[in-house]
């Protein structure tokens, strides 16, 4: 009896030895491994068989020494036999430390969360084919850099300058690509860049990066909730533009007067603007040379258009915070708005005070996100890994110095007549706001030059507009028009 009990001991920690080196073999970091799995998906009425391959692929280092794996999924349509003429979306999105979640289930991807027509979670959890997807028309690879999602960095002696960066980001994921269209064959292909959030930053400086280093030439740029994209505007200027937004903002929330709040919100928001740039920037600009008078008329105008009251306009010399906006159009209410989207309102532990507890649309939309994310890599894509999931990585401390992509962006639509930008903005976005992304397209190209090649829709939703069924499928039914029209007819030169 002790020698069975000894041997079954024996046994037994062997098995544990065995669990224990799977466990630290499923938390190694992976620099070079895929897995493809089939699906197929209905879009506009048709059939659409596609491959999904997740992977990690390795970012190298001077040396041709991995030193970071870089993680992916790639959605290739599979019954189009000729490639060379297929457009491939790569898409990103920011942070800067987040993955390409957000975009591969809410927006552009065959399949996506389960969330209700205006984006809120419900349960249970999963995923469910996405109609409105652009694998139709297009082959997409959703990109996570260093330290989001399950990218990772192979060792902590590894400095994090070479990622975390402006120009180190866009220096090695450039790399990066050039690596992935290599291996998948796809030089010929139309590309497409598309970045939400900082991730606008991200394929602004690709565009220039890719062309000038990688000798890689670009279709389309698409900017979702842009960001100043280093394009200075300090001062009154800065001050004044988030205007509109509030506008908006208290549209939705009806705490406009009757005049205004009758009008549709495409109508009433032209007026707001004007008054935006014609009077509020001079006299922001003006300071203390204002009179007692021509303040109390400004503040009268920006009290009509935000919501606010016209004493709080004047006690902070009418200038008006973004946080202190989300906290006090509904304080009266009990409630506070969103700064991703001021559709959602929050409850703070008091109705006092200059901001709110916390961001109600963020956590909501990581209620949604973070269950089918890893419900989908892990179980429907066959990614296993015991890494943790980074919804939001450590990328901190973030070098931002020498931001210039919004002029990379400009200099390479510049030099390439076939590349194209388009803009997508959400109404109710106080974080990257609509009004700020005009303002990039005015102050990128001053001499309408490139005008042409720039459009910029809004929609009345958020910084992700595209989680409201709606604008979900009038976004994706843009994208693909816009890939139509940037690919050149057979036989076009690329000239001016």
């Amino acid at each position: 009896m002790k020698k069975l009990l000894l041997a079954l001991f024996a046994f037994m920690s062997l098995i544990s030895k065995a669990q224990e080196k799977q466990m630290i073999i499923n938390r190694m970091v992976k620099t070079d491994t895929a897995v493809t799995t089939k699906g197929q998906v209905t879009i506009k009425g048709q059939v659409v068989p596609y491959t999904s391959t997740a992977g990690v692929m390795p970012v190298w280092d001077e040396d041709g020494k991995a030193i970071a794996g870089v993680f992916y999924t790639f959605y290739e349509r599979t019954d189009v036999k000729d490639k060379t003429a297929r457009p491939l979306v790569i898409s990103f999105n920011g942070g800067p430390g987040t993955p390409s979640v957000w975009m591969e289930i809410g927006y552009t991807g065959p399949r996506i969360l389960n969330i209700d027509d205006e984006g809120y979670p419900i349960q249970p959890y999963g995923m469910r084919d996405n109609p409105y997807s652009i694998l139709d028309v297009a082959d997409i690879l959703y990109v996570d850099p260093v330290n989001t999602g399950f990218s990772r960095m192979i060792s902590k002696d590894i400095p994090t300058a070479r990622f975390f960066g402006v120009n180190a980001d866009i220096k090695y994921l450039a790399e990066w690509l050039n690596t992935f269209v290599t291996r998948k064959n796809r030089w010929a292909s139309p590309k497409y860049l598309i970045g939400e959030s900082y991730g606008t930053n991200r394929v602004s400086g690709l565009a220039l990066e890719l062309q000038n280093s990688h000798w890689m030439y670009l279709n389309g740029v698409v900017l979702v909730s842009p960001t100043k994209l280093g394009i200075l505007r300090d001062g009154p200027v800065d001050q004044a533009l988030m205007l509109p937004y509030y506008a908006a903002t208290a549209w939705y929330h009806k705490v406009l007067p009757a005049d205004l709040q009758q009008k549709d919100l495409t109508a009433m928001l032209p007026e707001v603007e004007d008054f935006t740039v014609n009077q509020l920037i001079p006299a922001l600009a003006k300071g203390n040379t204002l009179s007692d008078e021509q303040k109390k008329q400004i503040a009268a105008k920006i009290s009509r258009y935000s919501g606010l009251s016209e004493t709080v306009i004047l006690q902070r010399n009418l200038i008006i915070e973004p946080a202190f906006f989300w906290k006090e159009l509904l304080r009266d209410k009990g409630f506070t708005v969103g700064r991703l989207d001021s559709r959602y309102k929050g409850i703070d532990r008091q109705d006092a005070g200059e901001r709110p507890d916390f961001n109600s649309e963020l956590t909501s939309w990581l209620h949604a996100f973070t269950p089918a994310i890893n419900m989908y890599l892990r179980e429907e894509l066959n990614y296993k890994t015991d890494l943790r999931y980074y919804m939001f990585g450590p990328v901190s401390p973030w070098d931002r110095t020498n931001d210039r992509t919004g002029e990379n962006l400009r200099q390479a639509m510049a030099q390439n007549p076939f590349l194209h930008l388009l803009v997508q903005s959400g109404y109710y976005d106080g974080a990257c706001d609509y009004f700020n992304a005009k303002y990039n397209m005015w102050q990128m190209d001053p001499g309408g030059k490139l005008k042409s090649r720039m459009t910029w829709t809004g929609f009345r939703s958020g910084h992700m507009m595209y989680l409201r069924r709606e604008d979900l499928a009038t976004s994706n039914e843009q994208l693909r028009e816009f890939i139509y029209k940037s690919i050149p007819k057979t036989g076009q030169p690329a000239r001016y």
